[in-house]
């Protein structure tokens, strides 16, 4: 009997399975011919029992190769019913946001979460998103602009400070900061650059340089440095500072084309090993006692340790400009991790994807946009938050959608209306991108207690 009558259902039935039985097949068609079905067979069954030891073979060796090649993994499964998590200002948030919060719920890992007010549709986790997991950390649950944050500090100036020196201070702002692409020629050192992880980390060893050449600058998009004023309500603040109306200088960045870098290349690492269904698979988790995962922590906490530095060397750069000592500082971020214990002890990941730490007694800034309030807040500490709030107003429209619908004149009148000067900045930016800051600050009393108000000028 010769082999010509061997077909799928055999290999089958020895244990082929997949692609290796058409190479098998195709290879019998050019070699072995005229022996028997029984001695063709047995010799494939040893090649897949063993097939490492006919890489080398003359005519094996494709098949070898084939049979040595991993199965794909079949995609984890997702829990058949999302935990239930709280919403804060439901009404005012798109379904897509929502429909990504209930699929982040059903993740393996999933412990807890919570929607903020301001939330909107973002990769994976949308952004307003607040996740728990345990023992994960899900690169784009912390997002790409990694440990962006707020800053700000107060000055001891009279209010009218501002409104005579408008054109100085704008002045200032021209001179020492930086956006987007633009650095400056010579960055100020900063002991974040000499960190190890820079020498341990692969990944990180090719940023270094460009993380030194963008040391106290400020990206695109959203980031800012503005000139304002804050006027501060609450007596018993905890700079000891009287109420009334300060001088402030507020910035928000992040860790630039670093954070950026790290969470692309953490992602595909969490993709290629945890595999989701296409509707989740930008969750993909890094378990934290793998080399990827402890490397991860790593690399966010150096991000957000870099960006931090940026801010000060902004605020470092303008109070040496206007001459004077700030009298309180302020700073938060997000887009991060956080290691956070429950009410049953138990540590798990926290990720806030555009959302404000609000721990018991915890300050925080909520901006609005170039012509609305921001707000200076403390946090209360509601668990079924996971001590979090809204990192600001919250996106209404896409970038996209505010360069095509928002005219220039619309935004003109509605600085010259708030009494803002605006140096730079574009469309996809404008007020009427935001949700109203106030609606959003209404929904989530219950989180924080304002503690003053900041306006923006200049």
């Amino acid at each position: 009997m010769e082999n010509q009558k061997l077909n799928g259902n055999d290999l089958l039935a020895i244990g082929f399975e997949g692609k290796a039985i058409g190479a098998a097949l195709q290879l019998l068609q050019t070699a072995y011919k005229g022996k028997t079905k029984e001695h063709t067979l047995a010799l494939l069954k040893k090649v897949l029992d063993t097939p490492e030891q006919y890489r080398e073979h003359p005519v094996l060796a494709p098949l070898a190769e084939e049979l040595l090649v991993p199965a794909p993994a079949e995609p984890l499964a997702l829990k058949p019913d999302q935990q239930a998590y709280a919403i804060w200002g439901a009404e005012g948030i798109e379904v897509r946001a929502l429909n990504q919060m209930d699929i982040a719920m059903r993740l393996p890992v999933t412990r807890a979460g919570a929607l903020m007010p301001d939330a909107h549709q973002g990769y994976g986790l949308p952004i307003g998103g607040v996740l728990a997991t345990e023992n994960a950390v899900i690169p784009y649950g912390v997002g790409v602009d990694i440990g962006c944050r707020m800053a700000m500090t107060l000055y001891d100036m009279p209010a009218t400070f501002l409104e005579q020196n408008r054109e100085r201070l704008k002045g200032l702002l021209v001179d020492n900061t930086r956006f987007g692409r633009a650095t400056f020629q010579k960055p100020k050192e900063h002991a974040v650059i000499d960190r190890p992880e820079f020498r341990d980390i692969p990944i990180l060893k090719g940023l270094k340089d460009r993380a030194f050449e963008q040391l106290g600058s400020s990206g695109g998009g959203n980031h800012f440095v503005e000139w304002g004023t804050v006027e501060l309500a609450d007596a018993q603040n905890e700079w000891g500072l009287a109420p009334g109306t300060y001088l402030a200088l507020l910035s928000h960045s992040g860790s630039r084309g670093m954070g950026a870098a790290i969470a692309g290349h953490y992602t595909k690492l969490a993709m290629e090993g945890c595999m989701l269904p296409q509707e989740a698979r930008h969750l993909a988790w890094l378990d934290l006692d793998t080399e990827a995962g402890q490397e991860y922590w790593l690399a966010m906490n150096l991000a957000g340790d870099y960006a931090s530095a940026c801010h000060q060397q902004i605020h470092e750069r303008l109070a040496a400009a206007i001459g004077q000592q700030p009298l309180a500082r302020i700073e938060n971020h997000h887009n991060f991790a956080w290691k956070e214990k429950d009410a049953q002890g138990r540590e798990l990941i926290v990720h806030r994807k555009g959302a404000t730490p609000a721990g018991k007694g915890v300050l925080g800034i909520i901006p609005g946009s170039m012509t609305a309030p921001g707000f200076i807040v403390r946090g209360k500490g509601l668990s079924a938050s996971l001590n979090s709030a809204s990192h600001g107003a919250g996106r209404t429209m896409s970038r996209t959608k505010a360069k095509e619908l928002i005219s220039p004149e619309a935004v003109q009148q509605q600085l010259q209306q708030a009494g803002v000067d605006l140096i730079g900045s574009g469309l996809d930016e404008a007020p009427g991108a935001y949700k109203d800051i106030r609606k959003v600050m209404a929904f989530q009393q219950e989180l924080v207690e304002v503690v003053a108000l900041s306006y923006p000028r200049l």
